[in-house]
Protein backbone atom coordinates (compact mmCIF):
# COMPACT_ATOMS: atom_id res chain seq x y z
CA UNK A 1 0.00 0.00 0.00
CA UNK A 2 3.03 2.00 0.99
CA UNK A 3 4.55 1.75 -2.37
CA UNK A 4 1.86 2.24 -4.32
CA UNK A 5 0.95 5.55 -2.61
CA UNK A 6 4.51 6.74 -3.21
CA UNK A 7 4.43 5.97 -7.06
CA UNK A 8 0.95 7.43 -7.20
CA UNK A 9 0.60 10.37 -4.59
CA UNK A 10 -1.77 12.55 -5.98
CA UNK A 11 -4.90 12.08 -4.22
CA UNK A 12 -2.68 11.87 -1.08
CA UNK A 13 -0.90 15.37 -2.01
CA UNK A 14 -4.90 16.49 -3.11
CA UNK A 15 -5.69 16.03 0.57
CA UNK A 16 -2.69 17.38 2.01
CA UNK A 17 -3.12 20.96 0.30
CA UNK A 18 -6.47 21.28 1.80
CA UNK A 19 -5.44 20.38 5.11
CA UNK A 20 -2.55 22.97 4.49
CA UNK A 21 -4.93 26.06 2.89
CA UNK A 22 -6.63 25.73 6.67
CA UNK A 23 -4.13 26.29 8.12
CA UNK A 24 -2.78 29.40 6.11
CA UNK A 25 -6.34 30.47 6.60
CA UNK A 26 -6.32 30.15 10.58
CA UNK A 27 -2.73 31.75 10.77
CA UNK A 28 -4.20 34.27 8.43
CA UNK A 29 -7.11 35.33 10.35
CA UNK A 30 -4.93 35.97 13.64
CA UNK A 31 -2.62 38.53 11.46
CA UNK A 32 -4.03 42.55 11.49
CA UNK A 33 -6.05 42.97 7.80
CA UNK A 34 -4.13 46.62 8.08
CA UNK A 35 -4.25 47.62 3.73
CA UNK A 36 -7.39 45.50 3.17
CA UNK A 37 -9.52 46.94 5.76
CA UNK A 38 -8.82 50.27 4.72
CA UNK A 39 -9.67 49.19 0.82
CA UNK A 40 -13.49 48.33 2.52
CA UNK A 41 -13.48 52.07 4.10
CA UNK A 42 -12.27 53.97 1.90
CA UNK A 43 -15.10 55.49 -0.95
CA UNK A 44 -15.90 57.81 -3.31
CA UNK A 45 -16.93 60.48 -0.95
CA UNK A 46 -14.88 62.73 -1.52
CA UNK A 47 -14.88 62.65 -5.67
CA UNK A 48 -13.25 60.11 -7.80
CA UNK A 49 -9.89 58.96 -6.14
CA UNK A 50 -7.97 55.74 -6.83
CA UNK A 51 -8.35 51.80 -5.11
CA UNK A 52 -12.10 53.18 -4.05
CA UNK A 53 -14.43 50.62 -5.83
CA UNK A 54 -14.60 47.74 -3.06
CA UNK A 55 -15.30 50.64 -0.25
CA UNK A 56 -17.86 52.41 -2.58
CA UNK A 57 -19.48 48.81 -2.81
CA UNK A 58 -19.56 47.90 0.60
CA UNK A 59 -20.81 51.01 1.34
CA UNK A 60 -23.85 50.93 -0.28
CA UNK A 61 -24.69 47.64 1.81
CA UNK A 62 -23.34 49.33 5.31
CA UNK A 63 -22.68 52.30 6.73
CA UNK A 64 -20.26 51.01 9.77
CA UNK A 65 -17.62 48.42 8.75
CA UNK A 66 -16.44 45.33 10.98
CA UNK A 67 -13.03 43.94 10.90
CA UNK A 68 -14.26 40.63 10.27
CA UNK A 69 -15.80 41.93 7.02
CA UNK A 70 -12.20 41.92 5.84
CA UNK A 71 -12.38 37.70 6.14
CA UNK A 72 -15.78 37.53 5.19
CA UNK A 73 -15.54 39.12 1.68
CA UNK A 74 -12.34 37.72 1.22
CA UNK A 75 -13.13 34.24 2.04
CA UNK A 76 -16.16 34.45 -0.31
CA UNK A 77 -14.28 35.35 -3.40
CA UNK A 78 -11.56 32.91 -2.56
CA UNK A 79 -14.23 30.25 -2.32
CA UNK A 80 -15.89 31.45 -5.98
CA UNK A 81 -12.66 31.53 -7.03
CA UNK A 82 -11.87 27.72 -6.21
CA UNK A 83 -15.43 27.08 -7.75
CA UNK A 84 -14.39 28.54 -11.16
CA UNK A 85 -11.17 27.45 -11.25
CA UNK A 86 -12.02 23.54 -10.24
CA UNK A 87 -14.87 24.00 -12.79
CA UNK A 88 -12.09 25.55 -15.34
CA UNK A 89 -9.75 22.33 -15.14
CA UNK A 90 -12.88 20.12 -15.35
CA UNK A 91 -14.01 21.69 -18.99
CA UNK A 92 -10.85 22.03 -20.09
CA UNK A 93 -8.88 18.50 -18.46
CA UNK A 94 -11.33 16.71 -16.94
CA UNK A 95 -10.76 15.18 -13.58
CA UNK A 96 -9.32 11.69 -14.12
CA UNK A 97 -6.10 10.00 -12.54
CA UNK A 98 -4.25 11.32 -15.39
CA UNK A 99 -5.16 14.45 -14.79
CA UNK A 100 -4.48 14.87 -11.51
CA UNK A 101 -0.50 15.35 -11.51
CA UNK A 102 -1.66 18.51 -13.89
CA UNK A 103 -4.37 20.09 -11.03
CA UNK A 104 -2.03 19.53 -8.30
CA UNK A 105 1.21 21.49 -9.88
CA UNK A 106 -1.51 23.75 -10.58
CA UNK A 107 -4.13 24.47 -7.78
CA UNK A 108 -1.83 22.75 -5.44
CA UNK A 109 0.56 25.80 -5.94
CA UNK A 110 2.14 27.96 -3.80
CA UNK A 111 1.60 30.76 -6.27
CA UNK A 112 -2.10 30.35 -6.37
CA UNK A 113 -4.75 29.70 -4.20
CA UNK A 114 -2.32 29.02 -1.11
CA UNK A 115 -0.65 32.38 -1.53
CA UNK A 116 -4.42 34.27 -2.21
CA UNK A 117 -5.26 32.98 1.21
CA UNK A 118 -2.34 34.27 2.86
CA UNK A 119 -3.03 37.57 0.80
CA UNK A 120 -7.15 37.03 2.00
CA UNK A 121 -8.44 40.51 1.40
CA UNK A 122 -6.09 41.55 -1.28
CA UNK A 123 -7.35 42.56 -4.70
CA UNK A 124 -5.15 40.87 -6.29
CA UNK A 125 -7.59 37.34 -6.70
CA UNK A 126 -10.10 39.77 -8.19
CA UNK A 127 -7.91 40.09 -11.20
CA UNK A 128 -7.92 36.19 -11.47
CA UNK A 129 -11.47 35.93 -10.64
CA UNK A 130 -12.65 37.60 -13.59
CA UNK A 131 -10.09 35.83 -15.91
CA UNK A 132 -11.93 32.60 -15.06
CA UNK A 133 -14.89 33.55 -16.07
CA UNK A 134 -14.29 34.97 -19.52
CA UNK A 135 -12.31 31.49 -19.67
CA UNK A 136 -15.41 29.88 -19.34
CA UNK A 137 -18.01 31.88 -21.05
CA UNK A 138 -19.11 32.19 -24.81
CA UNK A 139 -16.59 33.73 -26.48
CA UNK A 140 -18.14 34.26 -30.25
CA UNK A 141 -19.57 37.61 -30.25
CA UNK A 142 -18.95 41.34 -29.43
CA UNK A 143 -20.81 40.61 -25.93
CA UNK A 144 -17.86 38.62 -24.92
CA UNK A 145 -15.18 41.81 -26.06
CA UNK A 146 -17.12 44.38 -24.35
CA UNK A 147 -17.33 42.11 -21.24
CA UNK A 148 -13.64 41.46 -20.69
CA UNK A 149 -13.07 45.43 -21.35
CA UNK A 150 -15.77 46.34 -18.17
CA UNK A 151 -13.88 43.42 -16.78
CA UNK A 152 -10.76 45.60 -17.15
CA UNK A 153 -12.89 49.03 -15.95
CA UNK A 154 -13.42 47.13 -12.60
CA UNK A 155 -10.16 46.09 -11.80
CA UNK A 156 -8.44 49.13 -12.77
CA UNK A 157 -10.80 50.65 -10.48
CA UNK A 158 -10.26 48.29 -7.46
CA UNK A 159 -6.92 49.35 -8.02
CA UNK A 160 -4.92 50.61 -11.33
CA UNK A 161 -1.89 48.53 -10.34
CA UNK A 162 -4.11 45.91 -12.22
CA UNK A 163 -3.53 47.14 -15.57
CA UNK A 164 -0.16 45.63 -15.67
CA UNK A 165 -1.34 42.58 -12.93
CA UNK A 166 -4.51 41.23 -14.77
CA UNK A 167 -5.29 43.10 -17.61
CA UNK A 168 -2.76 42.03 -19.93
CA UNK A 169 -3.47 38.34 -19.55
CA UNK A 170 -7.17 39.53 -19.86
CA UNK A 171 -6.30 41.05 -22.93
CA UNK A 172 -4.43 37.86 -24.33
CA UNK A 173 -7.64 35.31 -23.07
CA UNK A 174 -9.72 37.59 -25.01
CA UNK A 175 -7.03 37.51 -27.95
CA UNK A 176 -7.07 33.58 -27.78
CA UNK A 177 -10.51 33.15 -27.31
CA UNK A 178 -11.92 35.71 -29.46
CA UNK A 179 -10.14 37.11 -32.25
CA UNK A 180 -7.71 33.92 -33.15
CA UNK A 181 -10.79 31.44 -32.83
CA UNK A 182 -13.20 33.01 -34.91
CA UNK A 183 -11.19 35.48 -36.59
CA UNK A 184 -10.16 39.73 -37.20
CA UNK A 185 -12.53 42.25 -38.61
CA UNK A 186 -13.24 45.62 -39.04
CA UNK A 187 -16.02 45.80 -35.97
CA UNK A 188 -14.30 43.54 -33.39
CA UNK A 189 -10.56 45.55 -34.41
CA UNK A 190 -12.03 49.04 -33.85
CA UNK A 191 -13.87 47.72 -30.84
CA UNK A 192 -11.21 46.21 -29.25
CA UNK A 193 -9.03 49.21 -29.74
CA UNK A 194 -11.33 51.65 -28.31
CA UNK A 195 -12.11 49.54 -25.20
CA UNK A 196 -8.33 49.45 -24.75
CA UNK A 197 -7.55 52.83 -25.16
CA UNK A 198 -11.12 53.69 -22.57
CA UNK A 199 -8.62 51.13 -19.92
CA UNK A 200 -5.94 53.06 -20.27
CA UNK A 201 -7.29 56.46 -19.93
CA UNK A 202 -9.02 55.32 -16.99
CA UNK A 203 -5.69 54.11 -16.02
CA UNK A 204 -3.60 57.54 -16.30
CA UNK A 205 -6.78 59.56 -14.44
CA UNK A 206 -6.64 57.16 -11.37
CA UNK A 207 -2.91 57.07 -11.68
CA UNK A 208 -2.64 60.98 -11.84
CA UNK A 209 -6.17 62.49 -10.65
CA UNK A 210 -7.12 60.40 -8.20
CA UNK A 211 -5.35 61.28 -5.18
CA UNK A 212 -7.02 61.87 -2.00
CA UNK A 213 -7.97 65.81 -2.50
CA UNK A 214 -8.16 66.56 1.21
CA UNK A 215 -5.63 66.94 3.94
CA UNK A 216 -5.12 63.73 5.28
CA UNK A 217 -6.19 64.16 8.86
CA UNK A 218 -9.99 65.12 7.21
CA UNK A 219 -9.16 61.25 5.54
CA UNK A 220 -8.54 59.65 8.67
CA UNK A 221 -11.21 60.96 9.99
CA UNK A 222 -13.85 60.33 7.32
CA UNK A 223 -12.08 56.45 7.67
CA UNK A 224 -12.96 56.09 11.76
CA UNK A 225 -16.56 57.21 11.07
CA UNK A 226 -16.62 53.90 9.15
CA UNK A 227 -14.93 52.08 11.15
CA UNK A 228 -17.23 49.62 13.74
CA UNK A 229 -14.70 50.42 16.01
CA UNK A 230 -13.09 53.79 16.08
CA UNK A 231 -10.43 52.69 18.40
CA UNK A 232 -8.94 50.46 15.92
CA UNK A 233 -7.04 53.04 14.66
CA UNK A 234 -4.12 51.13 14.17
CA UNK A 235 -5.59 49.69 11.68
CA UNK A 236 -5.35 52.76 9.45
CA UNK A 237 -1.37 53.53 9.38
CA UNK A 238 -1.14 53.09 5.50
CA UNK A 239 -3.82 55.70 4.91
CA UNK A 240 -1.06 57.38 3.42
CA UNK A 241 -1.24 55.54 0.65
CA UNK A 242 -3.83 57.36 -0.88
CA UNK A 243 -1.07 60.66 -1.15
CA UNK A 244 1.40 59.04 -2.10
CA UNK A 245 2.71 59.81 -5.76
CA UNK A 246 3.93 57.55 -8.68
CA UNK A 247 7.55 59.20 -8.01
CA UNK A 248 7.49 58.08 -4.47
CA UNK A 249 6.50 54.38 -4.87
CA UNK A 250 9.13 54.10 -7.22
CA UNK A 251 12.31 56.00 -5.11
CA UNK A 252 10.55 53.30 -2.35
CA UNK A 253 10.87 50.67 -4.31
CA UNK A 254 14.55 51.24 -5.25
CA UNK A 255 15.00 52.00 -1.71
CA UNK A 256 14.52 48.50 -0.24
CA UNK A 257 15.84 47.00 -3.78
CA UNK A 258 18.81 45.29 -1.95
CA UNK A 259 17.17 43.51 0.32
CA UNK A 260 14.41 42.50 -1.17
CA UNK A 261 16.41 41.13 -4.52
CA UNK A 262 17.77 38.14 -1.66
CA UNK A 263 14.43 36.72 -2.42
CA UNK A 264 15.17 36.75 -6.36
CA UNK A 265 16.72 32.93 -5.91
CA UNK A 266 14.12 31.60 -3.68
CA UNK A 267 11.59 32.61 -6.58
CA UNK A 268 13.76 31.23 -9.72
CA UNK A 269 14.00 28.30 -6.68
CA UNK A 270 9.92 27.88 -6.58
CA UNK A 271 9.87 28.61 -10.46
CA UNK A 272 11.69 25.53 -10.92
CA UNK A 273 10.15 23.05 -9.26
CA UNK A 274 7.38 23.28 -11.60
CA UNK A 275 9.30 22.26 -14.30
CA UNK A 276 6.91 19.37 -14.98
CA UNK A 277 4.21 22.04 -15.52
CA UNK A 278 6.11 24.07 -17.86
CA UNK A 279 7.31 21.36 -20.24
CA UNK A 280 3.55 20.16 -20.26
CA UNK A 281 3.00 24.34 -21.00
CA UNK A 282 5.77 24.31 -23.90
CA UNK A 283 4.78 21.11 -25.63
CA UNK A 284 1.31 22.31 -26.06
CA UNK A 285 1.92 25.54 -27.37
CA UNK A 286 4.58 23.51 -29.72
CA UNK A 287 1.23 21.48 -30.37
CA UNK A 288 -0.45 24.31 -31.83
CA UNK A 289 -2.11 23.32 -35.34
CA UNK A 290 -0.95 27.27 -36.45
CA UNK A 291 2.60 28.58 -36.95
CA UNK A 292 1.13 32.27 -36.42
CA UNK A 293 -1.14 30.60 -33.12
CA UNK A 294 2.51 29.77 -31.66
CA UNK A 295 4.06 33.18 -32.03
CA UNK A 296 1.31 34.95 -30.63
CA UNK A 297 0.72 33.07 -27.64
CA UNK A 298 5.04 33.54 -27.32
CA UNK A 299 4.65 37.10 -27.67
CA UNK A 300 1.76 37.20 -25.41
CA UNK A 301 3.78 35.19 -22.69
CA UNK A 302 6.58 38.03 -23.34
CA UNK A 303 4.25 40.88 -23.20
CA UNK A 304 2.79 39.42 -19.72
CA UNK A 305 5.98 38.88 -18.43
CA UNK A 306 6.89 42.24 -19.27
CA UNK A 307 4.01 44.09 -17.36
CA UNK A 308 5.14 42.26 -14.03
CA UNK A 309 8.71 43.41 -15.13
CA UNK A 310 7.93 46.69 -15.01
CA UNK A 311 5.63 46.62 -11.79
CA UNK A 312 8.48 44.96 -9.91
CA UNK A 313 10.21 48.54 -10.96
CA UNK A 314 7.59 50.52 -9.18
CA UNK A 315 6.17 48.47 -6.07
CA UNK A 316 8.22 46.43 -3.63
CA UNK A 317 5.66 43.40 -3.08
CA UNK A 318 7.69 40.82 -4.61
CA UNK A 319 6.39 38.02 -3.40
CA UNK A 320 2.63 39.07 -4.50
CA UNK A 321 3.72 39.86 -8.23
CA UNK A 322 5.43 36.81 -8.86
CA UNK A 323 2.78 34.75 -7.50
CA UNK A 324 0.42 36.83 -9.18
CA UNK A 325 2.12 36.16 -12.50
CA UNK A 326 2.80 32.03 -11.93
CA UNK A 327 -1.54 32.37 -12.30
CA UNK A 328 -1.77 34.45 -15.30
CA UNK A 329 0.65 31.23 -16.49
CA UNK A 330 -1.83 28.84 -15.44
CA UNK A 331 -4.85 30.67 -17.02
CA UNK A 332 -3.04 31.64 -19.99
CA UNK A 333 -1.94 27.40 -20.47
CA UNK A 334 -6.01 27.16 -19.97
CA UNK A 335 -6.60 29.49 -22.90
CA UNK A 336 -4.16 27.77 -25.25
CA UNK A 337 -5.33 24.30 -24.52
CA UNK A 338 -8.65 25.89 -26.55
CA UNK A 339 -6.75 27.18 -29.65
CA UNK A 340 -6.69 24.13 -32.35
CA UNK A 341 -3.91 21.41 -31.81
CA UNK A 342 -2.17 19.65 -34.81
CA UNK A 343 -1.87 16.81 -32.12
CA UNK A 344 -2.64 15.12 -28.27
CA UNK A 345 -0.35 16.80 -25.89
CA UNK A 346 1.03 13.92 -23.17
CA UNK A 347 0.03 14.92 -20.02
CA UNK A 348 2.22 15.05 -16.93
CA UNK A 349 3.22 11.42 -16.01
CA UNK A 350 1.80 10.21 -12.87
CA UNK A 351 4.01 8.00 -11.83
CA UNK A 352 7.10 9.90 -12.72
CA UNK A 353 9.90 10.22 -9.87
CA UNK A 354 11.23 13.49 -10.42
CA UNK A 355 7.58 14.52 -11.07
CA UNK A 356 6.20 13.28 -7.51
CA UNK A 357 9.07 15.00 -5.56
CA UNK A 358 8.30 18.01 -7.07
CA UNK A 359 4.54 17.69 -6.28
CA UNK A 360 5.43 16.73 -2.94
CA UNK A 361 7.37 19.58 -1.78
CA UNK A 362 5.02 22.27 -3.62
CA UNK A 363 2.21 20.51 -1.62
CA UNK A 364 4.04 21.43 1.40
CA UNK A 365 5.10 24.75 0.87
CA UNK A 366 1.70 26.39 2.70
CA UNK A 367 2.63 30.17 0.54
CA UNK A 368 4.73 32.63 -1.25
CA UNK A 369 3.85 35.78 0.98
CA UNK A 370 3.41 39.34 0.27
CA UNK A 371 7.15 41.21 0.00
CA UNK A 372 9.50 38.55 0.95
CA UNK A 373 9.58 34.97 0.38
CA UNK A 374 7.42 33.06 3.17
Amino acid sequence: MTVRILQNPWRLLLAVNAAVIAGVFVHKIQLPPYVPYIHLLVDYHFGFIKRALIGAIVALFADKVPVWSVFALGGVTWLVTLGLYARLFQKTFGFTAKTLPLFVFMAGSPFFLKNFMHTLGHFDIYGCTLALILLLMPAGSLLYVATAALFSIVLVLIHHIHLLMYVPTIITIVAVRHYLAYGCNRSNVTFGILALLIVSALFFAAQFLGTMPVPEANFVAYLKSRMADPTRADLLQFAYIWYQPLAKEVLDTWGRLPHNILGVPVFALLIWLHTPLWRYFAKLIGALASETHRRLVIAALIGVSLAYLVMFAMVFDYSRWISNWAVCMFLILHAVKMLPAKRETALIPAEDRNTNIFGFVLTLIPRVGIIRPF
